[in-house]
């Protein structure tokens, strides 16, 4: 993945209209949570060798196994075929923070899929915004 120089409010204007309030939305609230942090589109493969458009909110580093650093999102939005993914990169005692609280954030009848360091869902209905919100601002307050 690579970060981009897109104008992301163009990148959301053009998204399909079932769509477009949701990830607007999610925007508006990342982008609170994350003022002062860098929000950029990154465009390219991403875990899995799928081609991908994120926002990222933020950025973090890790060091991978072959000893180079890279550099990529604290939180990341996607649109994906059937449903909206967040992207959580930040980790607490060894565990990411999808997995440790990813499990109370569907509302209630609803379904979210939680892995190890995301968390998916068809609508902004489907979750509890105020658990997804305290679950941002963890990851924020975890990188800075």
């Amino acid at each position: 993945m690579e970060r981009t120089d897109r104008d992301i409010a163009g990148f959301l204007d053009q998204l399909p209209d079932d769509s477009r309030d949701d990830m607007k939305k999610l925007d508006a609230i990342l982008t609170k949570v994350t003022q002062g942090y860098p929000k950029e589109l990154y465009e390219g493969k991403f875990w899995g060798g799928t081609d991908q458009q994120i926002i990222g909110y933020g950025r973090t580093s890790s060091t991978r196994s072959d000893g180079r650093t890279i550099e990529y999102f604290l939180i990341g939005l996607a649109l994906q075929k059937y449903y909206i993914s967040l992207y959580i990169s930040a980790v607490e005692d060894g565990e990411y923070l999808s997995e440790k609280y990813g499990d109370g954030l569907a509302a209630e009848g609803s379904k979210v899929k939680v892995g190890k360091s995301s968390i998916s869902f068809r609508s902004v209905d489907d979750v509890d915004m105020s658990k997804l919100v305290a679950l941002a601002e963890r990851a924020r307050d975890l990188s800075g």
